[in-house]
């Protein structure tokens, strides 16, 4: 069904019926109708304030355009097209996750050729447009689905308003760059697995070098001197610097040391303060740990807590 520029004086539900129409007893036919899915093509220039779309399919819909995008609703299952699954072909670590896509995105994607044909390239006739322009729909969209109180389903369409604005070249070189890393951390804050597999590797690596460099040779020992003068005595207690650990690398990879380290890591992060005397290495490691590690793990709650917010 293509809607485009279809003026809408009432409020209109298309919906998929699941059952052939029935008239005067018999079914009606419906020749020509090979596909039994039913889909609209195009929301262009339509006013979809009055517009509910009901268990229709959206994959090849074309949203830009629409008017009064933010208050369309959506009601039961209406699947858009799918990102494609595997690894990019650009940059071989990067793996499509899964997700809802427009289908101007996967024409846009398609023409600068990612992940080889796995993107839906545009048909014939219908122009490609470029992030600046596909942002704002997923942004309407976000909203609608937000003022649905569908929270987690509007997580899709957040995540491809913030592809869209990352992709933009007349976005800011220092936003993008900014973009890109909250991209590569969290997946903008929605993809939990990204975020706890950053905070492993930064807690392995930390505890790695506390063994190396950071926790000392031997716990430093509290020492007293004192002078007597008649019958009266002073004493001065005092703490020596902790000592850098000496001697082979594999000697200060022992179980004693990596349980230390490991308390002094999940102290510094969790409790914010681990309460152990570390030699210079040690204490600039638990302050770069200190300001990163606690960032990532907000990013893991962040992406849960979006997923089952109600």
């Amino acid at each position: 069904m293509d809607l485009s520029d279809a003026v809408l004086e009432y409020p209109l539900n298309i919906a998929a019926y699941s059952r052939p129409f029935v008239v005067d007893g018999a079914e009606m036919a419906e020749a020509g109708l090979t596909d039994p899915r039913v889909g609209v093509v195009s929301l262009r220039g339509v006013d979809a304030a009055h517009l509910v779309l009901t268990n229709v399919d959206l994959s090849e819909c074309l949203f830009s355009g629409t008017i009064h995008l933010d208050q369309l609703r959506l009601e039961g299952r209406c699947p858009l097209a799918s990102a494609p699954s595997g690894l990019g072909r650009r940059a071989w670590w990067v793996r499509w996750t899964p997700r809802q896509t427009l289908a101007e995105e996967q024409y846009w994607r398609a023409s600068r050729g990612s992940a080889g044909s796995s993107w839906t390239p545009a048909p014939e006739g219908v122009e490609v447009l470029r992030p600046a322009a596909l942002a704002p729909v997923y942004r309407q969209l976000r909203k609608a689905f937000e003022d649905g109180k569908n929270e987690p389903g509007a997580a899709d369409f957040y995540y491809g308003e913030m592809e869209m604005r990352r992709h933009d070249h007349e976005t800011p070189r220092a936003e993008r760059g900014l973009l890109g890393a909250y991209w590569a951390l969290s997946g903008y804050g929605l993809r939990a697995s990204r975020a706890v597999g950053w905070l492993l590797m930064a807690l392995t690596a930390t505890v790695l070098a506390m063994m190396l460099w950071g926790v000392p040779q031997e716990a430093p020992k509290p020492r007293s001197t004192g002078a007597l003068t008649g019958r009266s005595i002073t004493m001065t207690t005092d703490t020596p610097d902790p000592v850098n650990p000496e001697g082979p690398y594999r000697e200060r990879l022992s179980t004693k040391r990596f349980e230390k380290s490991l308390r002094v890591v999940i102290n510094s992060v969790v409790f914010r303060s681990s309460g152990q005397e570390l030699t210079t290495a040690g204490t600039y490691t638990e302050m770069a740990s200190r300001l990163v590690e606690p960032v990532l793990l907000g990013f893991a709650v962040l992406a849960i807590r979006g997923r089952v917010k109600r």
